[in-house]
């Protein structure tokens, strides 16, 4: 059954309650379902939302508190990355959060990329990644999109590169790796946690969270090569412990830029191109358009708003 209107609300008063006592706002979201006796169509999307937009501002947070922590993630991963990115390219970071890695990595790097992008699910933590970026006097285009539906052209982005945003989506790596091998002109880094690799404590950990495996199998599945593959010397969680997997497309071209000719951004329901604006991005050939809310674009399928007549206002 798919969750009712009055749920919506009852699950987001009930989140929002438990965390302001410090307990578990997911745990309640499951509980709340376990005393229901329900299996209810798209909770699991509904509980990470609400979870994410009331730790809004936590990482930030986190990183005012320990700075060198951040700046020794930051530099190590600018470091992994800049086998594969040039002055001029393009970066893309999915799962961006709020730009915490983002902003240090663009920082810490020796390149410097022409554009670079980052997208999360929540408003609430782009939002706050804008902040953090024009803080860190960094520049990056943030918008809300879903993983499994990147809004981006193929091979639209020089290098595309997770840190730990893959995490969570056991049983969808294929779906993951796939768009962000779709996206990618050169390269896909990933930094996440590698169950293969991991010790028999961390993998315990790995699976009791539901955390993804069999990463570097379903790259090379999906006609990726692996050119490293790796536990990292530094990793904030032992428990958690971080790795490389670093992918090349097959038959990928280093080439010229102006060999690829694939619209930066494209529409996350037919996949036809879209236009960027400041009010909305709209897909003319069919009609579509998504929202930009606060200098935000709204990029998720679920976003969409059919629109054909907006074709003529488009850019004034």
């Amino acid at each position: 059954m798919k969750i009712k209107t009055k749920q919506i609300a009852e699950i987001i008063l009930g989140m929002q309650a438990a965390y302001s006592k410090g307990e578990n706002a997911m745990e309640w979201c499951r509980e709340y379902f376990h005393r229901a006796n329900e299996t209810v169509e798209g909770n699991d999307l509904i509980a990470t939302l609400v979870a994410y937009d009331l730790q809004a501002g936590s990482y930030v947070s986190a990183v005012r508190a320990d700075r060198e922590k951040n700046q020794s993630w930051c530099r190590q991963l600018a470091s992994l990355l800049s086998s594969v990115l040039a002055d001029g390219d393009s970066i893309l970071e999915v799962g961006v959060g709020e730009a915490t890695t983002l902003a240090g990595v663009l920082a810490e790097s020796g390149t410097k990329p022409s554009m670079a992008f980052g997208f999360d699910v929540s408003w609430s933590r782009v939002c706050v990644g804008r902040q953090w970026l024009h803080e860190n006097g960094q520049r990056a285009d943030l918008f809300v999109a879903d993983l499994l539906s990147i809004p981006m052209g193929d091979g639209s982005v020089d290098v595309v590169y997770s840190s730990h945003s893959l995490e969570p989506n056991r049983g969808k790596e294929e779906e993951a790796i796939r768009e962000c091998l779709r996206v990618a002109r050169k390269a896909v880094v990933l930094i996440e946690p590698i169950y293969e690799l991991a010790p028999r404590e961390a993998q315990a950990r790995i699976r009791n969270h539901g955390y993804v495996e069999g990463l570097r199998e379903t790259a090379e599945r999906l006609g990726a090569k692996v050119s490293d593959y790796r536990l990292l010397d530094y990793t904030p969680n032992p428990l958690n412990p971080s790795g490389v997997i670093h992918l090349t497309k097959d038959g990928a071209s280093n080439g010229p830029k102006d060999q690829f000719t694939a619209s930066v951004w494209r529409c996350p329901v037919t996949g036809v191109a879209l236009e960027a604006g400041t009010e909305f991005f709209y897909a003319r050939q069919v009609g579509l358009a998504y929202p930009v809310l606060r200098a935000v674009p709204m990029l998720r399928a679920e976003h969409v708003i059919v629109a054909s007549k907006l074709g003529s206002a488009v850019g004034k």
